[in-house]
Order: C-alpha cells, then structure tokens, then sequence
C-alpha cells in the first residue's frame, strides 16, 4: 500500500470509529448542524446520516471512474450540491432508522478502504474534471469528496450531540 493511501486508511479508520459511536446515539430531534457556509443550509442528524450513506458509494464510483481514465486530459467526473438525486436520497432517507444508515456506511467504507487498498502508484497520479473545482488528482478527489468528507459529516454528527456533563450527552440508543 502507498504511503498516500496508508495515510488515508488510517484517517478512515479513526473517522469509522466516531460514526460507530454516533450510531449508537439518541440527537436531540431539534439539534441543527451550524450553517453550510456557501449556502446556509442546517442540517439535523437524520439528513447528516442520510446523505453519508449516500454520498460514499457515489464518489467511490466516481474515484473508480477518474483511476480506470487512460487519456491524457482530465475526465469529467462528478456532481454538485444541487444535483437532484443527491437532494431526493437524503430526503428519502433523513427518517431511515441511523442503525440502518450506520450499517450501509460501514459496508461503504470497508470498500473505500479496500479501493484504497488496492490503488497502485500510478493511480495517484489519475485526474479528473469537476463541474466546479476544476483539474483534481485522484488524492485531492479521495480528500475532498471522501475521506475528508465522512470526517466533516462526522464533525456535524459530533456537534448534535449536548455537550459533555449534560445529561442527555451519554444517552444510548439500542442498536438494531
């Protein structure tokens, strides 16, 4: 394995751990994530959940995608906030049961560690074209639209929560 994607397993790993807890959370039903910063957007823990379980296995296409690419210029990949299956999975599933959510993402992210796994050094060195950012190689992608953003869910996911000492901040839902 690379040291590129030994850096990012790990990262994967740690994040893995924190969504692992958070499944097994009661979020205050009126809990709010802090405003998108482009849009304005809040979000409550159900969204947050839904549009993790949606968002790994599109991307990790869409990395497949840029890494399978063998011409010289960039291949157009990917979609925006505004795309309409993204909104319609995570409105449909902002109610699904977070056990069940939380189930699917860890199926999810045993295969973005096992597509990490499997990357060789060439395969870093793949770009693709998005809509909005521009020329990306394969780690900006993994970073911006993967690793790096199971972790900022996960830090939306954390901030929900009551802060430590409140008496609501421990308590446990059963796991499915």
């Amino acid at each position: 394995m690379s040291t590129t994607a030994q850096g990012f397993t790990n990262r994967l790993d740690a994040v893995e751990e924190r969504l692992r807890a958070h499944a097994a959370r009661d979020f205050p039903t009126e809990a709010l994530t802090a405003p998108d910063p482009l849009t304005g957007e809040r979000w409550e823990a159900g969204q947050v959940w839904a549009h993790v379980a949606e968002f790994i296995p599109y991307w990790l296409g869409e990395a497949g995608l840029v890494v399978e690419h063998r011409g010289d210029q960039p291949v157009p990949f990917g979609r925006t906030k505004s795309d309409r299956v993204r909104i319609a999975a995570i409105e449909r599933d902002r109610s699904t049961d977070q056990g069940r959510l939380w189930r699917r993402t860890a199926g999810d992210i045993a295969s973005l560690r096992a597509f990490l796994d499997g990357l060789g050094d060439s395969a870093w060195s793949a770009r693709g074209f998005h809509p909005t950012l521009g020329t990306m190689d394969l780690s900006q992608i993994i970073e911006e639209f993967l690793v790096g953003h199971v972790e900022q869910h996960a830090g939306q996911l954390d901030q929900l929560l009551p802060p430590r000492g409140d008496p609501g901040h421990d308590h446990a839902v059963a796991a499915e």
